[in-house]
């Protein structure tokens, strides 16, 4: 590890590292012919797939839009229900409003934040009305969800894996390690692409599946529902002259959206997926660094524990807190640390507590997700850091707490 002093300068909790070879890629695309969705987001979709061992990546201007698109390619409506786990961002439980399903909040371990097949079963036996068809899994923070363990006990639910956290992450499956975004159990996989994710095109997002009919729904989704392809038109009047396809023709079966990912975006994701092992190998040297200083802090501080089956690529390097404890807040340990140059961040809001979810739902109580809230607090962590870096940021949040 290259353990150059990082400056001084404020430290965030999360950024995107661009070197000339990014800013290279841009430029092309900018020299070239094409600056909307062209033959670079064709090449970062097929280099994506490739890195995950899926058959089909669809890329799309965000994570939140990839959610909607996935929502919308499970025929997802009014009267179906999807499990979320309610420590998530807004947009993992949102896909599923946006395309009028309810969602059935199920907790999480205390410890890691992530869902586990207990959490499901407890939330599904509590239901009174309506049908679960659709589990929405989230890698929180880098590690992964069960998923093997959730497909085994309900094989006959489609899984929408919220992977934005965890791209370059494997999980165990079958006994086996495969890598995140292979969906193994069927479904679809989501990333997001966001300056603070493992890798970054500005905005966007990706999906991966093995099923040719999400792939082709997804596609059709991020493009206004325009179907091209002469084989599936229905107005073959209209589409067609003498037998021969209209070149200028399409058509709309259904609605969709402009979610597509411009060639300027995905040639910067092209190039930043090629350094994604080291980038995932840096993050696990910070975070392993971050493990061995907290846990000389006492009792009340803890980094968040390491689900099991899976070998994490760490987005996010969170410290369980115990504030009361301490004697004192998040909100004055953040301040703090805020004027001694270094950012944090809270991931997250328990979403059963927002208030469209808690006056739509009135949610019974979640224990570990309202324990995760409490004392969670996400760290400074990303490629450009030094292990100085995070000596530094313990160091002063040690102060801080009155070590």
């Amino acid at each position: 590890m290259n353990d150059v002093p990082h400056n001084r300068s404020f430290l965030p909790y999360g950024r995107q590292q661009i070197d000339e070879a990014d800013e290279q890629a841009v430029l092309e695309v900018l020299r070239g012919d094409w600056l909307t969705t062209g033959p670079t987001v064709d090449a970062y979709e097929t280099a994506f797939a490739e890195r995950v061992g899926a058959k089909h990546a669809i890329a799309c201007s965000s994570g939140t839009a990839g959610l909607h698109m996935a929502a919308l390619a499970l025929d997802l409506d009014f009267g179906d229900i999807v499990v979320v786990p309610s420590v998530t961002f807004l947009a993992t439980a949102n896909a599923a409003r946006y395309v009028k399903a309810d969602v059935l909040f199920a907790d999480v371990d205390p410890e890691t934040g992530v869902m586990r097949l207990e959490d499901v079963k407890r939330a599904i036996a509590g239901m009174t009305k309506g049908t679960v068809k659709a589990i929405f899994p989230v890698h929180l923070t880098g590690h992964t969800v069960n998923v093997d363990e959730l497909a085994g006990e309900f094989p006959e639910l489609v899984f929408v894996e919220d992977a934005c956290h965890a791209l370059g992450a494997d999980y165990e499956i079958g006994g086996s390690m495969v890598p995140v975004g292979s969906c193994p159990h069927g479904g679809i996989t989501m990333f997001s692409t966001h300056p603070v994710k493992t890798i970054a095109t500005g905005e966007g997002g990706m999906l991966t599946t093995n099923s040719d009919r999400f792939a082709e729904s997804l596609r059709q989704a991020r493009n206004h529902g325009l179907v091209r392809e002469p084989e599936r038109f229905l107005n073959k009047r209209m589409g067609f002259e003498n037998g021969v396809p209209a070149p200028w023709y399409y058509e709309m079966h259904e609605p969709g959206y402009n979610y597509r990912l411009s060639d300027i975006n995905a040639a910067l994701g092209l190039s930043q997926l090629r350094k994604l092992d080291g980038f995932v190998a840096k993050r696990r040297a910070l975070r392993t660094r971050y493990q061995e200083l907290l846990d000389g802090l006492g009792p009340h501080v803890a980094m968040q524990r390491v689900a099991s089956g899976c070998n994490p690529a760490w987005h996010l390097a969170v410290a369980l807190i115990d504030f009361a404890a301490l004697g004192t807040t998040r909100t004055e340990v953040m301040n703090a640390l805020k004027e001694r140059g270094i950012g944090t961040q809270v991931h997250y809001i328990p979403v059963h507590r927002q208030p469209y979810y808690a006056n739509r739902y009135q949610t019974k109580s979640l224990p570990g997700a309202d324990a995760y809230y409490a004392r969670c607090l996400s760290l400074p962590l990303f490629p450009a850091m030094a292990e100085t870096d995070v000596d530094r940021v313990v160091a002063e949040l040690s102060e801080v707490l009155g070590f």
